[in-house]
């Protein structure tokens, strides 16, 4: 354990105890963070004092413990904007299938949900239910609206539950929270003044004023890298074809529909940027002459389109792209992923280029999760097995971190 001491050095730590059998572990998660350097402030919903002693906490955390209870907030300001305001991280532990949806909804009717509501700091949840509870699709769907906001999960994992049974759903344990939470910290701010541009959603191309060539693509693996990127402190321009809005205010878009839009404006943003990402599903054809007023079907007995090919955005990104800039290609591809993936990866010449299956179970083609595989052009290959959009983009924003950590002593853009 002594090469993991030091990790929360003057790291302020609020632990959100919620109402789970799980909660009998919260000490061991204090003295954790405190012997590792944290300082650490305590709140609990109105139900985790049935499983854990405010008295305990206070001693372990060394100061007074927050509770849900009006009587115990007298005399004491706001307390949820005193902590929401003073932390560097928070932790929910355990969170419970009623606090997921409390915070899903944006309740705020305690300390803790008040003090997550009114928080910029990051947030690592903890879950922990039974398996039932935590396969419904209410807990899941909560659980993905509250990582498109940003807030970090950690477990839960398979075990021994409260009920006697196996399986998913026990919570991760103490020195798990204790590693994700301190790779959380180590990240946030690793991209301080870096610009990233990151394409997203499907490029529409005209047949008429009505109709238009076009893809599956939703947008949203884009949309969640750039979210990632502006977390980890860039300043983010994210050029879309989808109709997702980012949450973060270091988030700026530019909406685009056409491959010469998307061109356009990710040209227009290149000068200022350190790392680009082309996660946009770009059209390879467009309608060589579009009509233009809107075709009908007694128009003629059968309708041709010619086809040309649009311009090839990431080829011009490539070629316009400044020294020390780096740039993350995507491939969406039916069959022979790897291989196609390594093809594009050598003909562009891209620094790292991640290849995605759009074919069968696993396909990450306009749906909330993703597989693939990341090929670096140093050799490497890293499997990305398949998990949530948001999870995904987080393990290609460490690789594109890399990238740039190479180039250090490098000049950026001016």
């Amino acid at each position: 354990m002594a090469q993991a001491r030091g990790r929360f050095i003057n790291a302020r730590v609020v632990v959100h105890v919620c109402g789970g059998i799980a909660a009998v572990k919260v000490p061991e998660l204090i003295s954790g963070l405190r012997r590792e350097g944290a300082e650490v402030r305590v709140a609990l919903t109105s139900a985790a004092a049935s499983f854990v002693s405010p008295l305990s906490l206070r001693a372990l955390s060394g100061h007074p413990v927050r509770l849900a209870t009006e009587e115990a907030l007298e005399g004491a300001g706001m307390p949820h904007l005193e902590l929401s305001g003073w932390a560097d991280l928070h932790l929910v532990v355990p969170a419970t299938a009623s606090t997921l949806a409390r915070l899903a909804a944006g309740i705020a009717d305690d300390v803790v949900a008040s003090t997550l509501l009114a928080t910029v700091a990051p947030v690592l949840v903890a879950p922990a239910m039974e398996t039932t509870m935590w396969q419904h699709p209410a807990t899941r769907d909560n659980c993905s609206l509250l990582m498109r906001r940003g807030m970090h999960f950690v477990g839960p994992v398979s075990g021994r539950l409260a009920s006697g049974k196996e399986g998913d759903g026990r919570m991760a344990e103490p020195t798990e929270i204790l590693a994700a939470a301190a790779s959380l910290l180590v990240k946030r701010g690793l991209l301080a003044g870096v610009g990233v541009l990151v394409t997203s959603g499907g490029t529409r191309e005209a047949v008429d004023p009505v109709r238009y060539l076009g893809n599956r693509s939703s947008g949203r693996m884009g949309l969640c890298l750039a979210e990632e990127a502006a977390w980890r402190g860039a300043s983010v321009q994210l050029v879309t074809a989808a109709s997702l809005s980012p949450q973060s205010p270091s988030v700026v878009v530019a909406r685009v529909e056409t491959a010469q839009e998307m061109l356009d404006a990710s040209l227009a943003a290149l000068p200022k940027v350190r790392l680009v990402l082309m996660a946009a599903a770009v059209a390879d054809y467009r309608v060589a002459r579009p009509a233009t007023s809107k075709l009908h079907r007694g128009d003629a007995p059968e309708l041709r389109l010619e086809l040309v090919p649009t311009v090839d955005v990431l080829g011009s990104i490539l070629a316009n792209r400044s020294p020390g800039c780096r740039v993350v290609g995507f491939a969406a591809e039916t069959d022979e992923v790897r291989e196609r993936g390594l093809a594009k990866l050598a003909s562009k010449g891209c620094d790292m280029l991640v290849a995605n299956p759009v074919s069968g179970e696993h396909s990450a083609m306009g749906g909330d999760s993703a597989e693939g595989i990341a090929l670096l052009a140093d050799g490497r290959e890293v499997s990305l097995p398949w998990a949530s959009k948001e999870e995904v983009a987080k393990r290609i924003m460490d690789l594109a971190q890399e990238l740039l950590e190479l180039d250090r002593g490098v000049p950026g853009p001016e």
